[in-house]
């Protein structure tokens, strides 16, 4: 089978393995199309060297059709649909026990500290593994990953209908954050300095500004008769970002912090104590959000066909990793693997 190799110093080798049979608990899938996010470009541009095994397989958004399955294995059959939570949890650190296995102090992230998805063929853990609806496409099926990540933001926000939110940052999750939210009710703002990203958040009508371009505070205080957002996401992850977040929520307004900061950023605590703020941290995903996240795709109420900007073939990772490196007029690429 056909496999990409990750090799260091940007270099993506396309080359052929055996496939792994599955053992009497894992299900061997024939994987579909696979997303490219922004973990797959830290560790293509070298940033996660150390955590990796060489050579490396990528990839963790995934949508495939089950090929076989373990002895043990119920519920799933060849050529069933489906796609992968990519969570590795050990089951008996503290926070696995106190249930909170996507969480877990010794968490193995599928494509990451194991082989990925990036490949013709995937053997996984079977209780990874979700059904998708026949009437949702593969291309779709391939964002329930990202999707669920958003759905996990937006239930730990506690948000409902008729809520006033700010998103900084409308990459792939910022926009899905946005979506969901708007799905639930809620008014919301993303602020995004890209105009690619401008022109498709406003094309789907959700309510975008440029940061740099109008006073935010004066802006959400305005359209709130000077109360402020109920809740902010950080997604950015930029230093603007972290300053910008305490100056946006309403008294005890809340902040749900997205983006991954690689270093402290500077953060308004005195605005904590002066509004009696909030800050919720929020990682990956649970299994209730894997589902609520494919009802969602499947029912067709938010555009995330839209979101889908290039898919390329396996031979052409290096050219996708480019594609969304440079930015540009890319949002989520996709690249097909069958």
């Amino acid at each position: 089978m056909k496999a990409a190799f990750y090799l260091g110093n940007q270099t993506i080798r396309i080359g052929t393995c055996s496939p792994l049979p599955p053992k009497s608990d894992e299900i061997q899938l024939k994987v579909s199309h696979v997303g490219i996010c922004g973990t797959d470009l830290h560790i293509y541009h070298g940033h996660m060297d150390k955590r990796i095994t060489f050579p490396h397989i990528m990839g963790h958004e995934m949508s495939g059709v089950v090929h076989s399955v373990g002895e043990s294995v119920t519920g799933l059959s060849e050529g069933d649909r489906v796609t992968v939570m990519p969570l590795g949890s050990c089951m008996d650190c503290p926070a696995c026990r106190a249930g909170h296995a996507h969480i877990c102090h010794r968490l193995k992230f599928f494509g990451i500290d194991t082989p990925g998805a990036f490949q013709s063929y995937w053997t996984v853990p079977a209780k990874n593994v979700f059904r998708l609806p026949d009437h949702l496409t593969m291309e779709l099926g391939a964002m329930v990953e990202p999707l669920a990540v958003a759905f996990h933001d937006v239930r730990l926000s506690g948000i409902s209908a008729g809520d006033y939110v700010v998103v900084i940052g409308g990459g792939p999750i910022g926009t899905m954050i946005a979506l969901v939210a708007k799905d639930l009710g809620a008014r919301v703002l993303v602020l995004e300095i890209k105009p690619f990203r401008l022109e498709l958040l406003r094309e789907l009508g959700i309510e975008a500004i440029h940061p740099q371009e109008r006073d935010v505070v004066e802006y959400v205080n305005r359209n709130t008769d000077g109360a402020g957002a109920d809740t902010v996401f950080e997604v950015s992850s930029s230093r603007e970002g972290a300053e910008l977040m305490t100056r946006l929520p309403r008294t005890r307004g809340r902040i749900v912090v997205v983006g991954i900061f690689s270093e402290p950023a500077k953060v308004d605590l005195h605005r904590f104590f002066w509004r009696e703020l909030q800050m919720i941290g929020a990682r990956v995903y649970e299994p209730e959000d894997f589902k609520k996240a494919i009802d969602l795709a499947a029912s067709g109420r938010i555009p995330l066909d839209r979101l889908i900007t290039d898919v390329y073939p396996l031979e052409q990772l290096n050219k996708a990793l480019e594609c969304v490196g440079n930015g540009g007029r890319a949002m989520k690429v996709l690249v097909e693997c069958s």
